[in-house]
């Protein structure tokens, strides 16, 4: 375990200081956070987002840039952070959510010191994905309970997670408070007017939260022959409202992406206008807009 990292982490109940202790965190009242796979652990479970650690460590390396030899995860945190990859050098990030570890890969690399949570077992993929950076760590946690002191980052950000909480407002109010003074933070969330949710799916995912997730990823597997189909022509069309799958290009995405729709049990849509309010509720200033809805940053001045 890094000691950079242990010197950021705090006991989330009373905030004090943890100490390193063989295989395990120790807070100054005597709790214990035990560290497993060389990840400290801050919950006994994956509680309500067991489906991300069952397709993350089955897909750990699908949307990885380094794996696939592409840009896409790179290009994507640009596109809904509207961040410059140069400005990242030296700042101590906070990942949201970071599932197997797509883009903390790509602010470890522009030079970040980057601490990725996620509530689930991705962490056990991401770790090994991370590896080779001595700039990056992973720790399973809570949002609702995060292990750090106030004011310890200075950008925060969450690609496409927030919304998978019970509740997306008070997950990203739990957060400007571990910003540093001038910090920021980025968020993307789905939009109301998201395309999935304008057709069968919302249907369909009264069944697919429901189901085995070994039995779910089979059935999206449908994507693989579906996906290619629905990019083409009036029939296409009309298969992807009545069968809403993925049409990523890569099939393995395909597939990724249609269970990664149809598995979580929260799935939150939101607009703009309304995140915005979230901003300026947290106090934040700055606020700005991406072109992908629903892409918002701001700032704590």
């Amino acid at each position: 375990m890094k000691d950079w990292l242990v010197q950021l982490l705090r006991d989330p109940v009373d905030g004090s200081a943890l100490r390193l202790e063989g295989e395990k965190l120790v807070s100054a009242a005597g709790r214990t956070y035990p560290i497993v796979r060389g990840i400290p652990r801050f919950v006994p479970s994956d509680s309500y987002a067991g489906s991300f650690g069952y397709q993350w460590n089955r897909f750990a390396q699908t949307q990885l840039d380094s794996a696939s030899g592409g840009t896409q995860s790179k290009d994507t945190f640009v596109e809904k952070t509207g961040l410059k990859l140069e400005d990242l050098r030296g700042k101590t990030v906070l990942d949201v959510g970071c599932g197997m570890g797509r883009f903390a890969e790509v602010v470890a690399e522009a030079g970040g010191r980057l601490v990725g949570i996620d509530l689930s077992s991705a962490v056990d993929a991401a770790a090994p994905n991370l590896a080779r950076f001595e700039n990056a760590a992973v720790v399973q946690a809570d949002v609702f309970s995060l292990p750090f002191a106030p004011e310890t980052f200075d950008l925060i950000y969450s690609i496409g997670v927030l919304h998978h909480t019970p509740d997306t407002r008070a997950a990203f109010l739990s957060l400007p408070r571990f910003l540093k003074p001038g910090g920021e933070i980025a968020v993307w969330l789905y939009a109301r007017m998201l395309r999935w949710t304008l057709a069968m799916s919302r249907v369909y995912r009264l069944i697919t939260t429901r189901l085995p997730k070994d039995r779910l990823l089979k059935l999206c597997r449908v994507a693989d022959p579906l996906g290619a189909f629905e990019r083409s022509g009036k029939v296409g069309t009309l298969v992807q409202f009545l069968i809403p799958v993925s049409n990523h290009p890569d099939p393995k995405w395909r597939i990724l992406d249609t269970f990664d729709w149809y598995s979580p049990r929260y799935q939150w849509t939101h607009t703009d206008l309304e995140v915005e309010g979230w901003f300026r509720e947290a106090g934040l200033q700055r606020i700005w807009h991406g072109s992908f809805p629903v892409s918002v940053r701001g700032a704590k001045i």
